[in-house]
């Protein structure tokens, strides 16, 4: 792949310099639209990713092409202009981390190329937005010595989101992204950045990504409104209750606490909020132990509560789903991501692959009209040089 794309690099910009580097993607194992709600999440890095040719430039200009984005040719702009412009499109995504890494002091003080190559899926929901920002963010500090650490990359790629794109996401994305290593999860505390890993060892078990193909129209809209229904839930406990996320209850405090929420949709908002953060704690302990058993009921557990608690699930993802969890040789399957498309993923026994893929691709391929793509997850290392 390397060589490959250097040669591609070469060709492009007509230079034999660049120097290789990836970010991953990431998936997240369990813990899903927890992280606003102060709760934790259990994300890991994954083989598939972006990678990217570069080398610093004498002049001011900063020169990017993506080969997902061929169509598009070179973009350039300046250093001196490192304003958000629609029509730069993509490219956007390492702009905002060149300018926001500049604001912080970092000293970047010539042009670029870079030549990008990304293999995560297309509004697949795997986080190819904060893989690039994440990629950017360790070209930069190669190319320029800026000696920053991972942990300010990643905050920055989240300003980046937040701020210069305009996303209001949280930080799990460019968290894992960065500070992944292979064969861990990273059970992440979203409230204080506090982390551990947790062996992430799979034995006889793959994890499987399955694309439903469809992309997230809804996502953006119904994430903001699940969004306001907990901030309410929060705002009625605590009329009563001394806490500053839901996060912090567990199942027992919650529900002896529902009269003080008294509606029925944002009972079920918050009791996925509460309970999901539970099974986070609960997967660590099950992964630790060797557990997988335990570990796959969660999931399945979680792609319930987010199907009838949380209702972010929709048919594309219930069929593929529930395709995935009555096979043999699959220990539990769930959404990954925002919902209302994009990914779920599975904990399938390797030898038993190709039947799955066959067998649930046809049951999805029947029931909503259209394919749906399947992918082998390894749980690999963060953002870097290669």
């Amino acid at each position: 792949m390397e060589a490959k794309l250097k040669q591609n690099y070469s060709s492009i910009f007509e230079s034999d310099n660049g120097e290789a580097y990836f970010a991953p993607g990431r998936i997240n194992l369990i813990g899903e639209h927890t992280d606003y709600n102060g709760g934790h999440v259990f994300p890991a890095a994954i083989t598939i990713g972006t990678y990217g040719i570069a080398e610093k430039r004498t002049d001011k200009k900063i020169r990017l092409y993506s080969e997902n984005f061929a169509e598009l040719g070179i973009i350039e702009f300046d250093l001196d202009d490192l304003s958000y412009q629609k029509e730069h499109d993509w490219t956007n995504y390492p702009k905002g981390m060149i300018r926001y890494l500049i604001e912080q002091g970092a000293s970047i003080d010539s042009g670029m190329n870079i030549l990008f190559y990304g293999t995560i899926p297309n509004g697949a929901g795997l986080s190819s937005s904060a893989s690039i920002e994440l990629l950017t963010g360790v070209i930069l500090n190669d190319l320029f010595q800026l000696e920053l650490d991972m942990l300010t990359l990643v905050k920055t790629g989240k300003r980046v989101e937040n701020e210069f794109i305009g996303v209001n996401s949280g930080i799990m994305d460019q968290f894992a992204i960065g500070m992944g290593k292979k064969d861990q999860a990273i059970l992440l505390d979203t409230n204080t950045l506090k982390y551990e890993l947790v062996p992430a060892v799979f034995g006889d078990y793959v994890v499987v990504i399955m694309n439903t193909n469809k992309r997230r129209e809804l996502a953006d809209s119904k994430y903001n409104e699940r969004r306001a229904e907990c901030e309410e839930a929060l705002r009625r406990l605590q009329a009563q209750l001394s806490i500053e996320a839901l996060g912090e209850l567990d199942e027992e405090t919650f529900e002896a606490n529902l009269p003080l929420i008294a509606d029925e949709t944002l009972i079920k908002r918050a009791r996925h909020a509460v309970t999901e953060n539970q099974r986070t704690l609960k997967a660590k302990k099950a992964l630790q132990n060797g557990d997988l058993k335990a570990f796959g009921e969660l999931l399945n557990a979680s792609h319930h509560s987010l199907q009838m608690d949380y209702e972010v699930t929709g048919i594309e993802l219930d069929t593929l789903v529930e395709a995935a969890q009555k096979q043999d040789g699959v220990l539990g399957a769930r959404m990954t991501g925002a919902g209302f498309g994009g990914c779920a993923i599975a904990l399938v026994k390797e030898t038993s692959l190709t039947p799955f893929i066959d067998t649930v691709g046809q049951e999805y391929l029947s029931k909503i009209g259209y394919k749906a793509d399947f992918y082998k997850a390894h749980v690999d290392d963060g953002a870097r040089k290669l």
